[in-house]
């Protein structure tokens, strides 16, 4: 039977939304595959989207970023982490390196965790990253407010990165020079069926009336500005995870009888932080997007300079957002003209999955 080994980063659900198309392309490709996914990621996140067959196989694979919400990358926090993470690195990888023995894959993808690719390859096992992103050029943005040995961090996790046989980068992506050979493609997004009617009809909400999804992705806000929320009329607002008693104008996602992919290509606004799965279904949906910068993650340009050139977006400042300045931005948002400019085709998950094929004999 055809086996993957799949290590992905539990930092947000991003790099999930990624690999996961990908398999479901390789699934159609592969008869009889099975996937092990190696990933801290939670199992539910997978069951309604992941259509081959696949087990879970609990690990943290990489740190990421320490995160105080999804806004605010706790620099220090993140640096003590990873030394955490790299203490006793070498027994950390021969164990790695033993699981993926023990499975005997055909390959290991891996987005983006270094540790799975060191791995990977002292099993013998051919390595294939897939992302946009990789953590050493993440990480360079924070070098300066580092301690003196952050730069022993980057060079470890470059030397493992080194070690693949194959990056597959996935447009819209950051430079990523330490990888001995690259492939580009197109982007990754699942484009989904809206239902505006059937959204609408839910929400008890009129015609005249905004459906503004709040979205931050897997790492969620810890508060909003519910009051001011609540005053604003001509909009309804939707929201993971639960909301107050007293709160008329925002319901939770998970009440509705919608999944959450529908509902975002069903609504009239993201509100949300610049993210890769976020930015590129929006862009292929033509949903408008309202988004509160981060400005000290990699990516957060390239997936603007997509986002400004493909579809419809304005930056809320991070005051504004606090305090539940909204509406300007909003009404502002809507106004924005038809594109001239068709986004190109998200071509990426068949685009991955047939050079991934070629791995699986």
């Amino acid at each position: 039977m055809p086996l993957i080994w799949c290590s992905i980063s539990g930092h947000g659900f991003g790099h999930a939304a990624q690999v996961v198309p990908v398999l479901n392309e390789l699934e159609r490709l592969i008869p009889s595959l099975k996937v092990i996914l190696r990933t801290a990621v939670p199992a539910w996140y997978f069951q309604d989207q992941l259509q081959v067959p696949w087990d879970l196989s609990v690990s943290e694979q990489d740190v990421g970023c320490v995160q105080q919400g999804p806004l605010h990358i706790d620099v220090e926090a993140t640096w003590t982490a990873y030394h955490r993470f790299h203490k006793n690195w070498e027994d950390r990888v021969t164990e790695e390196a033993a699981a993926i023995t023990n499975h005997s894959p055909h390959i290991v993808i891996s987005n983006i965790a270094y540790l799975s690719i060191e791995a990977g390859a002292r099993a013998n096992i051919p390595v294939v990253g897939l992302s946009s992103i990789c953590w050493d050029q993440v990480l360079i943005h924070f070098h300066d407010k580092a301690s003196s040995d952050s730069a022993s961090v980057i060079k470890r996790i470059q030397c493992s990165y080194a070690l693949a046989d194959l990056m597959i980068r996935v447009a819209p992506a950051i430079s990523m020079p330490v990888f001995r050979r690259a492939s580009d493609i197109g982007p990754i997004a699942t484009r989904t069926e809206a239902n505006h009617h059937g959204l609408r009809c839910a929400l008890g909400a009129s015609a005249n009336e905004r459906i503004v999804v709040i979205a931050f992705g897997g790492i969620r806000l810890t508060s909003l500005p519910w009051n001011r929320i609540e005053a604003m009329t001509g909009y309804r607002f939707i929201v993971p995870g639960p909301v107050p008693s007293g709160i008329q104008r925002v319901v939770s996602s998970e009440s509705l009888p919608f999944r959450f992919q529908t509902i975002m290509a069903s609504c009239d606004i993201i509100l949300t932080k610049p993210g890769y799965g976020t930015i590129v279904e929006a862009v292929a949906s033509g949903i408008r997007v309202v988004y509160v910068r981060r400005y000290n993650f990699a990516d957060e340009d390239h997936l603007l300079t997509y986002l400004h050139r493909y579809g419809y977006g304005l930056e809320l400042s991070i005051e504004d957002f606090l305090n539940g300045r909204w509406e300007q931005t909003m009404q502002a948002v809507m106004a924005v003209p038809p594109l001239q400019t068709s986004a190109p085709d998200a071509t990426g998950a068949a685009e991955a999955a047939d050079i991934i094929k070629r791995y699986v004999r």
